[in-house]
């Protein structure tokens, strides 16, 4: 979401797929009908602070901050709407004046608000009444979103109790408060949308969603058999690999394992954001890897596939085309083949809101591989992201650039192998613990130096020893 794209939608006025609201002081009380219909239908943009005809008017600066997380909680809120949905509200100022713009998605669920299903018209919103209106919607939905498929021989019996443990551990981690903490693993499937109608019994069972998200391996493998993640390296053998890793098991796990994949075999140059370290490579392959779950479709027959060649790396999945051609920040209209489980990792701070993938890899990738940039689209086949890495001396040259003061002065007095208490002897330095956070770590978080006993970290004859790499760079640090 970025300001053009708000100004092309009060341009273009309210529609099927835009609503304009006044609201200065309080979230409007119909809010949740728009978002509800929203959701139901084909999603669309709301934007607070604007009359029906367009006139931005704005929302008081005293009431934004309130506005933005009452809408937060009450959309993560299984009384204000059933099941819950996440929202994520913008501030932009147009005009001079502030509006709140909040993207809402199509839900692969049936969503309620006090009881109520809506709808969305070019008229606006209106209430479902007659159960013709409500079987269309629901059809629709699982025509549109595989991933609600009901599986009603499975129950919570073949779901694996520690991911729901895990579950709440990540919960945790992202937010202290979350409000789904506390639930029992049954409360979570309903409250995560993980129970579906099957429409031939009549009865409620768990989807191909939940299967995928907790589901021991061999369950997973009797619901969708041809599910893989395929991780190649084909830095020397590009037409087999140097490196594989085959990942076949829940959604949760398959994260960590692409993750650690890319830890693997990727740099991650010290990078600085204002006084805080980043990592740039979990920033762009953390929206990478979540590119791949989202939009992967699930019951294809084709694997998904990371795979990491020399000077790029290359992520693919088969996907049911929703945008043809390339995708940029300028023509993005987010869009998620599978709602529910993202919806769900979006709770585990695995996932930032939709859309967030083009926005930060675009944003981060040039400073990762100097200048690159990113290439999104859905092809005949799927979905597929090319990520450039440029040259070893480009990647080189900016960690040069970005290397600390500190971390200098450690690769100026490495000769051969030293222990950490000779290093610092030869700094001149006595705390410990500052010399490990500020030299030691981000030498080896860059790869420009190593241990001589890496299975063995905290043996009392551990040394250090400058890699290639930091010998590269040491180089060019002294011709500068």
């Amino acid at each position: 979401m970025n300001l053009n794209q708000i100004l092309e939608e009060l341009n273009s006025g309210e529609g099927l797929h835009c609503e304009f609201k006044k609201a200065k002081f309080e979230l409007p009380k119909d809010l949740f009908e728009t978002v509800c219909a929203f959701l139901n239908t084909d999603g669309g943009m709301i934007i607070l602070g604007v009359e029906d005809d367009g006139k931005v008017v704005g929302v008081e600066e005293r009431a934004i901050a309130k506005m933005k997380t009452n809408l937060t909680n009450l959309s993560n809120n299984p009384e204000k709407i059933d099941p819950p949905y996440l929202l994520f509200p913008h501030e932009f100022v147009i005009q001079g004046k502030t509006v709140i713009a909040i993207q809402v998605p199509l839900s692969s669920q049936l969503h309620k608000t006090n009881g109520n299903i809506f709808m969305r018209s070019e008229d606006g919103d209106y209430r479902v009444k007659g159960t013709h209106q409500l079987a269309g919607i629901i059809n629709r939905k699982l025509g549109l979103f595989t991933e609600q498929r009901t599986f009603p021989y499975f129950s919570i019996d073949d779901l694996r109790p520690e991911l729901f443990d895990k579950a709440r551990r990540l919960m945790r981690s992202y937010n202290s408060q979350h409000p789904w903490l506390n639930l029992s693993n049954e409360e979570l499937l309903k409250i995560g949308g993980f129970y579906n109608v099957d429409y031939d019994t009549g009865k409620t069972s768990l989807s191909l969603a939940a299967i995928l998200m907790f589901g021991n391996d061999i369950v997973i493998q009797q619901a969708v058999p041809a599910y893989k993640i395929d991780c190649l390296l084909r830095r020397k053998n590009i037409d087999r690999y140097d490196d594989r890793l085959i990942i076949r098991t829940n959604l949760i796990d398959a994260y960590d394992l692409m993750m650690e994949f890319a830890a693997k075999h990727l740099n991650d140059p010290f990078y600085l954001e204002g006084d805080q370290r980043i990592s740039l490579r979990d920033k762009i392959f953390r929206e990478a890897i979540s590119n791949i779950i989202s939009h992967r479709e699930y019951t294809s027959p084709a694997p998904a596939r990371f795979i990491i060649y020399k000077d790029r790396v290359v992520l693919d999945n088969p996907s049911v085309q929703h945008h043809f051609g390339e995708i940029t920040p300028e023509n993005l209209k987010p869009f998620s083949k599978n709602p529910a489980i993202c919806k769900f990792m979006i709770q585990l701070g695995r996932f930032d809101e939709l859309g967030s993938g083009v926005t930060n890899i675009n944003k981060y990738l040039p400073l990762y591989a100097k200048g690159a940039k990113p290439v999104f689209k859905e092809t005949d086949s799927g979905f597929e992201l090319l990520i450039p890495l440029g040259t070893t001396r480009q990647v080189t040259q900016q960690v040069t650039q970005q290397v600390t003061q500190q971390v200098k002065l450690l690769l100026k007095v490495i000769e051969g192998e030293m222990t950490r208490a000779e290093l610092m002897e030869t700094l001149g330095l006595k705390d410990r613990v500052n010399f490990t956070r500020k030299y030691i770590e981000p030498a080896l978080a860059n790869s420009l130096i190593e241990l001589t006993q890496p299975d063995s970290p905290t043996s009392p004859t551990q040394k250090y020893r400058l890699t290639e790499k930091g010998k590269e760079v040491l180089k060019r640090l002294e011709n500068n």
